[in-house]
Formats: C-alpha cells, sequence, structure tokens
C-alpha cells in the first residue's frame, strides 16, 4: 500500500522480528520464562515506527497470538506518534485495518479481527473523523464555545484529519454495504463487528485512553450522536430485516445467523447510549394526567436507564412499527424453537431480549405530543408479548428447576422493573387487563412469590435464577411503592390484597425456612448470615410490600408474634424451643422493618404508610401498630428476668432485640413539640376520612402515662445486661454501644429524659394489667423489672468505678466512653452538667494517673493484666475526647490536662508496646482536635507545649529503628505497619494544631502568649519527616496526611522555608519529588501546589530584590555527577523529565501549568539551555520541528507577560495543555 509509514523495509529484519514476537507468544502460551516474552512484546509496542513489522507479522505469521499483538503494536504507535505522522500515513493506516479487517471476514480468528476492528476505530477517533460537512473552524468554534478551553489552532493540532470527501463516502460505503449483506454473511458480520467496538470507541465510559483531553472525548462523543448513530442504527436493522427470512424459513442453522445477532447487539448498544444532545421540551402534565412518570428513575444497580433519543430518531423507532417487528420475530422464532427448552440461551434470543427490553425502555420526545397515548401502547404491545416469558409463573417456575432455560423469565421481569419505572402504580396495574383479567401487580405479586419460594429452597446453591429475579421483583415493587404521595391510593384495591398475599407467602417461607435451619450447624445452611447488608436491604423491600397492605399484614404480624410467644410460655422447659426463637428472631427482623426506616444519620420519621393506614382506628390501644410494638417490646423485656433469659434469650436473639429497639426508640419517641403539634391540628379541617387521626395516635402514643420514660428505663437496663451478662459476645455489645445507647444519647429528647430518670414504683407500660399474658395487648409487672430506678446512674457508676465493663473490646470502650459523655450536654444546668462529667471521667483519668505514678512502675508495666488496663484507661479517655463540645469543653480539657504528664511518662515507659503507644498519640490526637477550637491563648501554649514533648520523645525512641534487614520479611511488614499507624497519628496530631492556627487567626481574641503555631509545626515536621522513609510513603492513607500538611505548610507560610537547616529542608524536598511521581492524583495535585507556593514566594522575594530562597540548595545527580543547585532550578529540570518523558495525566496538566510558570520565570536561562540541549538531541527533523514550534508556542502564545496574575496563569494553563497535546505522545518514545 502506497504510503505506508516506516520507510522501506529490510525482508531479512522482518523475518527476524516476527520470529521474535512468535517465540514470544509461545512462551507466554507455555508458561515459561514469560517475564523475557513480555519484554519482547513491549519492545515492538514501544519501537519508533514499527509498522511495517506488524503488517508483515499481521499477514505472513500463521500464530494468531502473534497477529494479535502485531495489530496492537499498530495501535499503540500511532497515537504515541500521531503529531509526527503524516496525514498520507494517518489515512493509510486507518484504511489497511479496515480493509484487513473485511478481507479477513471468514478467518476463524475472530479475536484477531476484534483487535484490528478496535484499531481502527481508535485511529478513527484519533483523527476525529468529524461529518462531511465540516470546516475546520466550525468544529473547533464549536468546541471553544462548549468547553471554552481550547482556541481553533488547539484544536487542530489535536483532532483533525484531512479526508476528502470521497474518502469519507468510500470508508463507509463499505462498511454499509457490508452491512447490507451485498459481500456475504461473513463480510456482513465483520462490518457489523466493526461499528459495534466503532460505538464503543466514541463513548467517553468505554473509551481507550490517549492522552487527550476530556474535552477531545466529549467532541467525539457528540459527532458520532448528532451525525453518525441514527445511520448506523438503520444499517443493523437493515442487516437483521435482511437476514430475518432465511433464519426464520431455514430448518438448520445459517451462517445469518451470527451476523442477525450482531446486529441486534448492536442495535441495543446503540439505544444503550448516553443521548446528551437531544433535549427537547416535553409536556409534563399531559405525561401526569395519562398515568406516565414525569420524574426520571435510573436502575443503575441493573444496567438499565431510560432512552431518550429525541423526536429525529421517531421514524425509525416508533412511526414504521420497528418495535412489532422486532417482537413478531421474536414470537416467531420461539414458536419455531419451542422444542429446544435451552434454545432461549442461544446468542440470537439473548441478543433480540435485550433489544426489546431496551426499547421498552424509551421515552421523551420520541413518542409524539398525543397525552401519553402512543407510549402506553407501546408497553402494551410489548407487555402482551413479554409476559408469554413469565406466565404463568408457576409452570414456568417448575420448568427452570427441572432444568429449563431462566434467562429468558429473567429478562421478562426487567420489562417490568422498565415499565414500573416509566409509569405510575395505578397505569402500571392497568397495563396487564387489556389482555388478562387480573392486573400487572398480582402477576408481579405471583413471580415474587415464585421468586422466593425458590430462593429458599435452595440455600445450599451459591447462585440461583430465583435470586436474580427476586432482586429485579423487588426492585420493582420498590419502584412502585418507594415514592409514594401519601394522599393519593398508590395502588388499587386488588393490588393491595394481591401485597397482602405476597407478603404471606413471605413471612411462611421465611419461618420455614429459618424453623428448618434451627438444628444446622453449618454456614450455608444459616441463610440470613450470608449477607447482613443484603438481608436488611431485602427486608426493607418486603417492608414495603407490607405496608402497601397494612391494614391486613400488621395484625398478621401481631398473630404470629403472639402466636409463637405463647409456645415458649407453654411448654414449661417440656421441649426444644430452638426452632421457636429462630422464628421469633425473623419476626423480629422483618418487624422492625416494618414498623421503622433505616435513615442512617437522619431523624427518622413513622412511615408515612402506618400513619396514613388505618383511617377508622379511634383509640390507642386498638392501633395495630401500637399493639405489635407493645407485644415485641413486652417479649422483649421478658430478658430481664434471669431464668427466662438463660432459658431463651441467646446473644443472637438479644441481638435481634436491640436492634429493633434502637429503630424502634428512634422513630416512635418523637420530641414532644412534634407530638403536640400533631395532637393539637384540627382533625375536622382535614376530613373525613380519619387519617389524621391516626398520624396523632402514632405521634403520641409512646408518651401517654409515663410510657416514653419506662421504655428508656427498659432500654438502659437491657443495655447494662447486654454488656455485662453476655461477655465476649462482640456482635451483641457493638449494636448496643453504637446503635441502641447512641440513638438514645444523640436524640436531645430521649437524652433529657435519660439523666433525669425518676419512676413511680407502680408504673406499667401502657397501663395494662400485671397479669403476665401472651396477649399483644397486654405486659407484665413493670415494677419487677424497674428494680433500680436509677438506672443511668448505675450505668455511668458501672463505668466510672466498677471493673464489670472492663470486659469490653478497646473499640467498644471507646464508644461507650463518648455516648456517655456526650449525655453530659443534655443536663441543663451548667454546674451540673460540669459534675456529671467529673463524676464520670474523673475516676478513669485519676486511674489512669495512678499506674503512671506508681513507684514500681517500671517492674510491673508489662504485665499483661495492667497492659490491658491501661488501654482500656486510654480508649475511654479518647472517647470522652471525642464527646467535646462547648459546654463540655472546660471540663474535659481539665481532664487532659491532669493526663498529660502520665502519658509522657506512659510514652517513656511503653516504648516499646505499640499498642499502648498507638493508644496514647489516638488520645492525644482527638484531644487535639476536639479542644483546638476552644482554647485560649494559656491553654494554646500548655496544649502545644505538651504536644511537641510528646512528638521529642516518640522521636528520640524511635528514629532509625523502622525496618531492620536482619529481620524476616513478615516482621519487617508488621513493624512497617506499626510505625504507620504511629506516623499518621503523627502527621494528623500536626494538622490538627494547625487547624488552631486557622482559627487563631480569624479570632478576635488572637492576642498576646499565643505561641507561633506555623514555627511550632515546622518544628514538629522536622521531627516526625526523619521518621518517614518512602517505603512508608507507599502507604496511600499515610502518604496523603503527609502531603496534606506539607502542601499547606509550604502554600501559607513558605518564607518559613528559608529558615529550615538543611537536612530538614532536603528531607522536604525530597519527599516532595517522590509525590509528584505518586500513582495518586491527589498527592501529585498537591506536591505540584506546594511546588508552585515555594516557586512563586521565590520569584516575588526576588523581584523585591530579596535572596528569597537562594539559601537552599538542591544536590541531585547530573551528567558528570552530583549536582547542586537552587531549589526552583531542581523543580524545573524535574517537571521538564516528567511532562516530556514520564506518562503524565493530562487532568493535572493545570496544576502543572501553575508550577511551572513561576519556575520559569526564576530560571529562563537554565530553561532556555534545557530545550536547546533538548532539540539538539532529537535525530529525526520532523521531530524536531515540532518540539522547536511547541517551546517557542508555550511561552510566547496568548500574549503571556512576566506576571503571576490569575490571568496570566489561565494563559498559561492553555498554552501547557496545547503543548502536551502536540508533544506529549511521541516524547515517551523508548
Amino acid at each position: 500500500m502506497q504510503g505506508f509509514p516506516g520507510g522501506t523495509p529490510d525482508p531479512q529484519q522482518l523475518q527476524a522480528t516476527m520470529l521474535a514476537i512468535e517465540q514470544a507468544c509461545s512462551l507466554i502460551q507455555l508458561h515459561m520464562n514469560p517475564s523475557e516474552a513480555e519484554k519482547v512484546i513491549s519492545a515492538l509496542h514501544s519501537s519508533l515506527m514499527p509498522y511495517q513489522a506488524c503488517r508483515f507479522i499481521l499477514e505472513t505469521s500463521q500464530m494468531p497470538n502473534a497477529r494479535f499483538q502485531a495489530a496492537g503494536a499498530i495501535g499503540d504507535a500511532a497515537v504515541r506518534e500521531w503529531g509526527i505522522l503524516a496525514d498520507d500515513h494517518k489515512r493509510s493506516l486507518i484504511l489497511y485495518c479496515l480493509n484487513y479487517v473485511m478481507e479477513h471476514a471468514s478467518s476463524p480468528d475472530g479475536y484477531v479481527q476484534s483487535k484490528v476492528s478496535a484499531v481502527a476505530a481508535r485511529l478513527l477517533k484519533r483523527g476525529c473523523f468529524l461529518p462531511m460537512s465540516y470546516k475546520n473552524h466550525s468544529v473547533c468554534g464549536l468546541v471553544g464555545l462548549v468547553f471554552g478551553s481550547y482556541s481553533y489552532s488547539d484544536m487542530e493540532h489535536i483532532c483533525r484529519v484531512e479526508f476528502s470527501n470521497q474518502e469519507k463516502a468510500a470508508i463507509f460505503s463499505e462498511v454499509e454495504q457490508s452491512i447490507r449483506g451485498i459481500h456475504g454473511p461473513n463480510r456482513q458480520f465483520a462490518g457489523i463487528n466493526f461499528l459495534e467496538t466503532l460505538v464503543s470507541e466514541f463513548s467517553p465510559l468505554t473509551a481507550s485512553a490517549m492522552g487527550l483531553p476530556k474535552e477531545f472525548h466529549d467532541q467525539c462523543e457528540w459527532s458520532l450522536e448528532v451525525h453518525f448513530l441514527k445511520d448506523f442504527y438503520c444499517w443493523a436493522q437493515a442487516a437483521v430485516f435482511n437476514t430475518a427470512d432465511k433464519i426464520l424459513n431455514s430448518n438448520v442453522s445459517v451462517p445469518e445467523e451470527r451476523a442477525c445477532s450482531a446486529a441486534l447487539r448492536l442495535m441495543f448498544q446503540i439505544l444503550s447510549w448516553n443521548f446528551k444532545h437531544t433535549v427537547e421540551h416535553e409536556n409534563l402534565d399531559a405525561k401526569i394526567n395519562s398515568g406516565l412518570r414525569s420524574d426520571t428513575i435510573n436502575l443503575k444497580k441493573f444496567e438499565r436507564s431510560l432512552v431518550k433519543p429525541g423526536s429525529m430518531w421517531r421514524d425509525i423507532l416508533i412511526s414504521s412499527g420497528h418495535t412489532t417487528w422486532v417482537l413478531n420475530f421474536y414470537t416467531t422464532l420461539r414458536q419455531k424453537y419451542s422444542y429446544d427448552t435451552l434454545w432461549g440461551d442461544s446468542p440470537l434470543a439473548v441478543s433480540c431480549r435485550q433489544l426489546i427490553v431496551q426499547l421498552c425502555s424509551l421515552s421523551g420526545p420520541v413518542f409524539p405530543n398525543d397525552n401519553g397515548d402512543a407510549q402506553i401502547q407501546h408497553l402494551m404491545h410489548i407487555l402482551s408479548a413479554a409476559v408469554l416469558w413469565i406466565e404463568p409463573p408457576d409452570v414456568i417456575a417448575a420448568s427452570i428447576r427441572n432444568g429449563g432455560s431462566e434467562s429468558e423469565f429473567i429478562d421478562g421481569c426487567h420489562v417490568l422493573l422498565s415499565m414500573a419505572s416509566l409509569t405510575t402504580g395505578s397505569l402500571f396495574d392497568h397495563l396487564l387487563k387489556s389482555i388478562r383479567q387480573y392486573g400487572t401487580i398480582n402477576l408481579l405479586s405471583a413471580l415474587t412469590s415464585e421468586a422466593v419460594k425458590s430462593v429458599l429452597d435452595n440455600q445450599s446453591e451459591e447462585e440461583t435464577w430465583g435470586s436474580d429475579a427476586l432482586d429485579i421483583l423487588l426492585e420493582t415493587w420498590n419502584v412502585i411503592l418507594g415514592d409514594v404521595d401519601a394522599d393519593k391510593t398508590p395502588i388499587s384495591v386488588d393490588g393491595a390484597l394481591a401485597a397482602s398475599s405476597l407478603f404471606k407467602v413471605i413471612v411462611e417461607s421465611h419461618l420455614k425456612a429459618a424453623a428448618d435451619s434451627a438444628f444446622e450447624d453449618t454456614d450455608d445452611t444459616e441463610y440470613f448470615h450470608v449477607s447482613v447488608s443484603k438481608r436488611d436491604e431485602q427486608l426493607a423491600l418486603y417492608a414495603l410490600i407490607a405496608r402497601a397492605a397494612a391494614d391486613t399484614t400488621i395484625p398478621y404480624l401481631t398473630q404470629l408474634f403472639s402466636e409463637r410467644f405463647a409456645r415458649l410460655n407453654q411448654r414449661n422447659g417440656e421441649s426444644d424451643p430452638t426452632q421457636t426463637l429462630e422464628e421469633l428472631y425473623w419476626l423480629l427482623m422483618i418487624t422492625s422493618h416494618v414498623l421503622t426506616d433505616s435513615g442512617e444519620g437522619e431523624t427518622l420519621l413513622i412511615p408515612e404508610a402506618l400513619q396514613a393506614g388505618f383511617p377508622n382506628v379511634v383509640e390507642a390501644g386498638q392501633h395495630p401498630v401500637v399493639m405489635l410494638s407493645w407485644s415485641v417490646i413486652n417479649f422483649s423485656r421478658q430478658c430481664l428476668d434471669p431464668v427466662i433469659r438463660s432459658k431463651y434469650f441467646s446473644p443472637r436473639l438479644m441481638e435481634a432485640v436491640i436492634w429493633f429497639l434502637a429503630r424502634w426508640v428512634a422513630t416512635y419517641l418523637v420530641p414532644l413539640d412534634v407530638s403536640r403539634q400533631v395532637s393539637g391540628t384540627d382533625i375536622d379541617s382535614v376530613g373525613t376520612n380519619g387519617t389524621q387521626h391516626s398520624r396523632k395516635l402514632l405521634n403520641t402514643f409512646a408518651w401517654e402515662n409515663n410510657q416514653g420514660e419506662l421504655v428508656l428505663d427498659f432500654v438502659v437496663l437491657i443495655s447494662m445486661l447486654a454488656l455485662t451478662t453476655y461477655q465476649g459476645e462482640n456482635e451483641l455489645q457493638t449494636l448496643t454501644c453504637q446503635k441502641l445507647l447512641a440513638t438514645v444519647v444523640r436524640r436531645k429528647h430521649t437524652c433529657t429524659y435519660l439523666v433525669q430518670l425518676t419512676w413511680e414504683p407502680d408504673n406499667k407500660i401502657g397501663g395494662y394489667s400485671e397479669k403476665c399474658s401472651t396477649h399483644h395487648s397486654s405486659s407484665c409487672d413493670w415494677q419487677k423489672m424497674l428494680r433500680n430506678p436509677d438506672s443511668w446512674r448505675d450505668l455511668t457508676r458501672a463505668f466510672a468505678s466498677g471493673r464489670s465493663l472492663f470486659s469490653l473490646s478497646g473499640r467498644l470502650q471507646r464508644s461507650l466512653a463518648e455516648t456517655l459523655a456526650c449525655a453530659a450536654s443534655c443536663i441543663k444546668d451548667p454546674e451540673a452538667s460540669a459534675q456529671y462529667l467529673r463524676d464520670l471521667m474523673g475516676p478513669v483519668a485519676g486511674c489512669l494517673v495512678e499506674n503512671a505514678s506508681r513507684s514500681d512502675l517500671k517492674s510491673v508495666a508489662h504485665q499483661a493484666d495492667v497492659v490491658y488496663m491501661v488501654c482500656c484507661l486510654l480508649e475511654r479517655l479518647r472517647g470522652a475526647a471525642r464527646a467535646a463540645q462547648p459546654r463540655t469543653q472546660k471540663v474535659l480539657f481539665e481532664m487532659g490536662h491532669t493526663v498529660m504528664n502520665s502519658l509522657l511518662t506512659l510514652l517513656e515507659v511503653y516504648r516499646n508496646e505499640s499498642a499502648v503507644v498507638y493508644m496514647i498519640l489516638k488520645f492525644v490526637v482527638d484531644f487535639v482536635d476536639g479542644q483546638a477550637v476552644f482554647l485560649d491563648a494559656k491553654e494554646t501554649s500548655a496544649l502545644v507545649s505538651f504536644s511537641l514533648r510528646l512528638l521529642q520523645i516518640y522521636s528520640s525512641h524511635n528514629i532509625g529503628k523502622f525496618v531492620m534487614l536482619s529481620l524476616s520479611s513478615s516482621l519487617r511488614s508488621e513493624s512497617q505497619a506499626e510505625k504507620y499507624k504511629d506516623l499518621r497519628a503523627l502527621l494528623r496530631l500536626l494538622t490538627n494544631i494547625c487547624s488552631k492556627d486557622l482559627v487563631g487567626f480569624l479570632s478576635e481574641s488572637n492576642g498576646e502568649g499565643l505561641p507561633d503555631i506555623a514555627e511550632v509545626i515546622y518544628v514538629g515536621l522536622d521531627i516526625v519527616t526523619p521518621l518517614i522513609s518512602l517505603d512508608l510513603l507507599k502507604y496511600p492513607k499515610l502518604g496523603r496526611d503527609y502531603f496534606l500538611l506539607v502542601s499547606h505548610l509550604l502554600e501559607v507560610y513558605p518564607e518559613k522555608v528559608a529558615h529550615l537547616n538543611r537536612d530538614a529542608f532536603a528531607r522536604i524536598a525530597g519527599s516532595l519529588e517522590f509525590g509528584l511521581r505518586n500513582q495518586d492524583s491527589d498527592v501529585v495535585e498537591r506536591c505540584l501546589g506546594a511546588v508552585n507556593a515555594l516557586a512563586s514566594y521565590h520569584f516575588k522575594e526576588r523581584l523585591e530584590g530579596r535572596s528569597g530562597l537562594n539559601s537552599q540548595i538542591m544536590e541531585s545527580e547530573g551528567s558528570n555527577g552530583k549536582l547542586q543547585e537552587s531549589i526552583s532550578s531542581h523543580f524545573l529540570r524535574l517537571l521538564l523529565q516528567l511532562l516530556l518523558f514520564e506518562d503524565f495525566r493530562m487532568e493535572l496538566a493545570g496544576s502543572a501549568a501553575d508550577a511551572l510558570l513561576p519556575l520559569l520565570f526564576c530560571e529562563q536561562e537554565l530553561y532556555q539551555r534545557l530545550v536547546h540541549e533538548l532539540l539538539e538531541k532529537q535525530q529525526n527533523p520532523t521531530v524536531k520541528s515540532r518540539l522547536a514550534t511547541a517551546f517557542h508556542n508555550l511561552t510566547s502564545s496568548n500574549n503571556l507577560s512576566s506576571s503571576l496574575d490569575r490571568p496570566n496563569r489561565q494563559k498559561f494553563r492553555k498554552n501547557l495543555r496545547a503543548f502536551l497535546a502536540d508533544v506529549s505522545g511521541f516524547m515517551q518514545i523508548k
């Protein structure tokens, strides 16, 4: 082929290259010396102008893997060398790849052809193959208007190939003819495959890397969508039409099936495109009135989203009857292959169903403006065909269990999900009634029932069709019921009955599974242990179904709970209660979800469906939600009886009880002002349906007759029980500390009651009789339960002075201390609040001081019980430190100040106990973090002095002790991890001290006596940096913390650098150099910001006639050995090296420009010399010329001036982006 790049080839060299590549591929296949083989292949990919050799391999080699590597090398080299390739060479490469694909369409090595297609698509995109009517300036002007970053000349450099109109037409004319089947089914498949690859390449989500700005990829996406995508769809449509008759009329498999399947797959891919440039106005009122959704629901979990191609697609998708034809085609195929139970998994069937599901997601202006009639008819057509895939559900489920294909059933479920995302609940239910005597929700209920049964009947299998189907169907329920307007009925009466029936099936199936698993020891049968998060997600969706028919499902749950409770009371120890307890466990879990929402981090509200679902209830005692709530709570309080607890309340059942109480308290113990507001509403003004009265009952019943206070007292008692009686049960105790106690303390209205609990001895919950009964509305005598009316005080005393709670893990000690300390903020009297904290934490601090002051400390310090006690005390202090609030800050500072000297003593004594050292450091970090914003000058001085002393002690015992080569690799790794944690804590400490400087700067009270925080931080950094090796900086979190601190200091206080000693400065500069080569973009950006700050400071100082940073000399490796140079010279060399010869990321170009500009101003002579040396080394005249022009434009374009103001920096950013786009490829050639 004339004009193929690479010059005249040497036949012997071509042969030798091919043999080397073939041998390397063979070695990789045989797993023999793969590293050397990969080097050979990598050398081909990175070599200069490898095109002739790659072409020779593609056309001559008999080894498919070698041809595959040659194709990949063409793509890599062409993208890399794009800037130095002549236009003829670019065209030759693209045309060669396309011709190769077509000429080898019948080759059995399809993956090689796919690779060559991918290369052709990639090069077409790199040449920015724009529509024939576009000229250079119209294209570049559009990009400039849209993105505002590139000039005409910029875009001409990076996004254009000069094809003639004839060449453009010829390329796609050949592809179109092949797709239409003119050249046979093999070329037809090859053409379709090429378009699949092209669409994938032009989509930003699947585009290959080219080292170009995001704007380039966005422009390519716009071009393909607006000018080519619809044509591609029409070509694929024609391919399906042209092959359909032959496929339907043939009794055997024909080659056209492969092409037809590929065409359907291409159509699905095009409809999966993220259409952005077809935004048109929709008549939302008409949609709402017709029952279509006006909101947008993207089902990302199932890789489904609405398809909105716009009105320009209406003729081929809607008006032409395209959807009806596809449905009829699939139905005919389905009938033809009805004898084959596995045909549903064939590529043709799968690709056709995928297209149907995607057509179901069509929305927006693609439909005519006819009040939604066309779209509703469209959905009905699809449903009438898809219902055959899923109906009758029990028969199809039985077929799948007997070995039939499940893919059609799954796709049918996807159809229902797509329809639910487009329609309101009422319209969704109505869609099926045009062809059946029941609604779509009845069908959905039957399908979900079968899926639930399948899941629970096949617990031992890792993957089942039932679990996939159940996920889709539950999400469909979620879409229908999840965002329901309370004033509208979401589903019909029949639909509510269907939901009720489904929920009963769900409950019965799960109760049976729970009972069956009661005596199983293996994890496989414990279905609820597979994934807690997945279980909770599933239960939450079950709860939505239950709430849709709350008037029947809530009483049903109450009945089941009462029956199981009665069974326990009737057993009297005569039979094994395990099965009943397992059922109660599951009932507790589902009841929690039905009555409450999760709402992590939010103020929980009573579910709207429950508030509006019982309009005829007039008394709280008869309200189903109230009755179910007291049933569960009255069952839960049985655990306070030691005999009953030992028989029935296992740790696992207690977990369910604690979890229920945490959610219930957060939901139903609403603030009294909210209760009064609801209670005071004029019921008659709302209407006669009683809905407002139901709201009033649910928002007030928990506080009536002191019942709320009784529940809170019970919460404290059961918490004490869980923390002291169930020792070693970490999950239970975690729920107690971090869920239940945290819930009641962090809500002000419950916490206020909690810290003031006073009780009458004869109070009973709900005001019910003392006689213990299994009926839901009764309760046992709460006087027995409330043996100690000062429950909260007992808990705090046990924490402060008792030893029972020391059995908790360190993490829970910290969590409990934080929770108990937070309660102080709810005590209204400041003096009482302070005394509460002193009583709570004073004994803890005193115990730590006492331990540190022991005369025999060194001899007993390392005894296990002493180490454990010190760690527990430190964890408690840390928890309290994290509870600092304006009202409690002074007392907590007193606590911290009391233990400061003791902490330094313990740090000395336990210098070789990594766990204790880490606890001390973490306490100080949290203490400084909580206190910094509140301290005055004197307190700040004390805290800073203590922190510096702590750093000095730590450094004196750890310098040079990081990793000893004599240690085994495992011990070295363990030591490295310990130091990593310590150093990260120290860096956080310095960062927290920095925050005090910010507050001091903003505060008007920043007077005399406040230490120079910047000075302190630099001293601290000088202490810490010798401990940080480059290996430790490879830990991502440590690296981020370190560079966050360093960049902050250098950006805010660059003048302090001039006063650092040489070693300290060298360590900081060396770490910046390391950070600039980091894989983490955030780290690189922070380092560039630090370099920018240093260089800008140096430049400004020199403009004022001062020395700036001239005193800081860098030492680096030069061509003639060691080289001493200024900081600006050093980083100028380093940045140019990164930009020109290493894999620099384009998204960091702006930050790099900001750092490079002041360096250029500081070192103009050095810059000119480096550019001259680089140009003299270039052997290729084209490269040398392009490089010289690029360097000239870098400092001359856009009227760049010698200023560091914002407009000038913006100009230089544009210059650098254009520079990198022009030269980055060919300058990285190895």
